[in-house]
């Protein structure tokens, strides 16, 4: 088996972590120190967030998702191809590296979904824009430091704690759509999102898709079209 090679590496804000995308064969990875976050021949379980949580939005006049997080661009493409041609898109990305390698190494990857009129990137963090305002986004897909038990950045978990729940519920329309990926289950993580006024799908999803790989856990949390935005939910 061919030997990983290291391309490039980049500082994670915020941290002394050091994130490296390696390439072995026509396989590339993302690694934070030796850790594999991301793998571009697993990619099964990042499209499946997009899938679900745009499902019911094809059809929705101007609707507007949030991405946390470039990764390997699976699943801004999956987004991409289940909106509508009026869709707009905005990817955070806290990390400038990735930002870079997506328009480089990666951009084959990509597949020239950056240049889609409907994509916007931003590098910052994807809680500055969820506190931006209330009822911005019909859905917020969050694939950020592998799930609510992270790896790469503590601040990251002000994501996926009880406020954090309820500022994506603030910022969702009515209907929308809260989609979080996780490298595994994680109970005490769904009674959050019911405690945060969401009504919560599990799905178990293959990391390459069909019958291969591990399974990881997606979560689609919906705002009940008739609740009212939580109380407080931006001051915390």
């Amino acid at each position: 088996m061919n030997p990983w090679v290291l391309l490039d590496t980049g500082a994670v804000p915020g941290t002394d972590g050091v994130m490296r995308l390696m390439q072995r064969g026509d396989v590339f990875a993302i690694w934070v120190d030796t850790v594999e976050l991301m793998n571009s021949d697993r990619n099964g379980s990042e499209r499946a967030l997009a899938t679900l949580g745009c499902a019911r939005l094809r059809e929705r006049p101007r609707a507007r998702v949030l991405i946390g997080g470039l990764g390997l661009g699976f699943t801004l493409r999956a987004a991409l191809e289940a909106l509508g041609p009026d869709a707009a898109v905005v990817v955070a990305e806290l990390v400038p590296a990735v930002a870079a390698w997506a328009r480089g190494p990666l951009a084959h990857l990509f597949a020239g979904s950056l240049d889609d009129p409907r994509v916007q990137v931003q590098e910052t963090d994807v809680h500055r824009l969820i506190q931006a305002g209330p009822e911005r986004y019909d859905a917020i897909l969050l694939d950020v430091d592998n799930g609510p038990r992270g790896l790469v950045r503590r601040a990251n978990d002000r994501l996926y704690d009880i406020w954090g729940l309820k500022r994506a519920h603030w910022a969702l329309r009515p209907g929308g759509v809260l989609g979080v990926w996780s490298g595994r289950p994680d109970r005490k993580f769904k009674a959050r999102l019911a405690r945060a006024g969401f009504a919560v799908e599990e799905h178990r999803v293959r990391s390459r898709g069909g019958e291969g790989g591990t399974r990881h856990m997606l979560w689609i949390a919906t705002r009940p079209p008739g609740a009212e935005p939580l109380p407080s939910a931006q001051a915390r």
